[in-house]
Order: structure tokens, then C-alpha cells, then sequence
């Protein structure tokens, strides 16, 4: 089967955001840019819309990512819980948050 035949012609979408949310969300998620990157290296608490609270400094923000180290204390919530946290050669854990996906940052 060729490269030309894998595909069909007209894509059948499952999904496919409205414009205007697309733009909304673009919005939001360079609003958040603009309010996270004068704070980088400074202490926060990042709360989602799921409801998580993470402890961290911010470490980087882009592409609608905000990168979180967090705080040796709070490493249990990090993607390697157990005897990896803690202060130590494994505690620095970063975590990627989707910028649209926060509710609240607060410095502390």
C-alpha cells in the first residue's frame, strides 16, 4: 500500500475544536505565559481544575506548559512516589502542568 492510499481523502474528524474556543484557549494559555514568567525560580502553589495542589518553583513556562520542580518535602506527588522522593539525587522531580488546565497560582 502506497503513502498516497494510507490516508483517505476527505479525513473523517472524531473531535475538532470550535474556532472561537481555539482562539479562547490561546488566549488563556498566553495570559498564563505573561503572569508565570516574571516568577520563574520563585516559590508557588499551582492548584488544577481537577483539584491537585502542587508545592514547586517554576522552572519554565512555554508552549502551554508550565514546568514545576517540586518542593523535596511534596515529591510523594510527583510520577516517582515512594523511596525515589526526598531531598537527594531524586528529589528535584519537574512536573509538566497544561497551562489551561490550572485554576489557581499563588506565591508563597
Amino acid at each position: 500500500m502506497s503513502v498516497a492510499n494510507a490516508f483517505p481523502a476527505e479525513q473523517k474528524y472524531i473531535y475538532k475544536p470550535d474556532p472561537e474556543l481555539t482562539r479562547h484557549l490561546k488566549s488563556v494559555q498566553d495570559h498564563v505565559h505573561r503572569v508565570c514568567a516574571p516568577h520563574l525560580n520563585r516559590p508557588v502553589m499551582v492548584e488544577t481544575m481537577d483539584g491537585d495542589v502542587f508545592e514547586g518553583h517554576i522552572v519554565h513556562c512555554d508552549k502551554g506548559v508550565l514546568y514545576l520542580r517540586l518542593s523535596a518535602e511534596r515529591t510523594d506527588r510527583a510520577f516517582f512516589p515512594g523511596p525515589f522522593g526526598g531531598p537527594g539525587p531524586y528529589g528535584n522531580f519537574i512536573l509538566p502542568l497544561v497551562l489551561f488546565n490550572l485554576l489557581a497560582i499563588s506565591l508563597l
